[in-house]
């Protein structure tokens, strides 16, 4: 399974969502700074349609929302 998640360091809800990989010690996550790197934000937008983070892409689809991220890493460890 090809996991990304596309955040920023400042933000509030990335960092909860990044909270939670760590607590999990997930290593399966490639994390995508859209703030540090212009190719990954624009992958974000014509991906996913906008530039919202946190977004993880679980094989190419995007998962917006913390709570719903986390739900999901939650169910499938």
């Amino acid at each position: 399974m090809d996991l990304k998640l596309f955040m920023f360091d400042t933000c509030p809800y990335c960092r909860k969502v990044i909270r939670e990989i760590e607590e999990e010690g997930r290593s399966d996550i490639e994390y995508h700074d859209i703030h540090k790197n212009e190719e990954d934000c624009r992958t974000l937008v014509d991906v996913g349609g906008k530039q919202q983070v946190p977004c993880l892409f679980i094989d190419g689809i995007p998962l917006y929302e913390s709570d719903d991220i986390i739900k999901w890493l939650k169910n499938n460890p």
